[in-house]
């Protein structure tokens, strides 16, 4: 007979460690679509993941239920891969700066990324070639975009338009007050779609 998931959670607390197991392969699909939508990389996605999941082991004894199993091990996986982003960036700095080359357009596309507005996007196009070439466009774009975004921006976004996450459930995540998820998410859906505007027109 299959554990509940509070069950299994408090087994794992108490040092099982086929319960533990059974915990990190429940939630390990998630985190690691969560990692890859913020490192925009499936190598360092499952790096920052294996990450994540080291963090969860080593401090699971530790969760008490002020919040969600799920919001707390969120703002595990979005703290070490805003962790890993901002380490990404200075060694891109560092790397310019010593041996100057020319600035690329950042990086591959997550595929994954941008799954729940995807869905959205990818509808009217269904039955209609030029209409499923137009949307895989515009997919594209949209990919890019967000990886263009600063990383506290994409992270509003992954939790909120991609993954469905509540306000609460973000703000816990993110270890922010309620307010400024809102503000966030308004500015990154605006900054979302000046990027947009600009790929549009062929601009940099």
């Amino acid at each position: 007979m299959s554990l509940s998931a509070d069950q299994l959670l408090a087994d794992a607390q108490a040092g099982d460690p086929a319960a533990l197991g059974s915990l990190l392969t429940t939630h390990q699909d998630r985190l690691y679509r969560i990692c890859l939508r913020m490192v925009n990389n499936r190598d360092d996605a499952a790096e920052v993941c294996q990450d994540v999941m080291m963090r969860i082991v080593e401090h699971v004894g530790e969760f008490r239920g002020q919040a969600q199993f799920t919001t707390w091990i969120t703002r595990i996986a979005m703290n070490q891969a805003l962790t890993f982003l901002r380490r990404r960036k200075l060694r891109r700095t560092v790397s310019l700066d010593a041996e100057s080359p020319a600035r690329g357009s950042g990086g591959n596309s997550g595929g994954d990324q941008a799954s729940a507005l995807r869905r959205q996007l990818a509808g009217p196009a269904e039955h209609d070639p030029a209409l499923r070439v137009q949307t895989r466009e515009r997919l594209q774009l949209l990919e890019l975009a967000l990886n263009r975004l600063e990383p506290d921006f994409r992270a509003v976004l992954v939790l909120r338009d991609i993954d469905g996450m509540d306000y609460q459930q973000i703000a816990e995540s993110l270890d922010i007050n309620l307010g400024t998820v809102k503000s966030r998410l308004f500015r990154a859906r605006l900054a979302l779609r000046q990027v947009m505007l600009k790929l549009e027109r062929g601009s940099e």
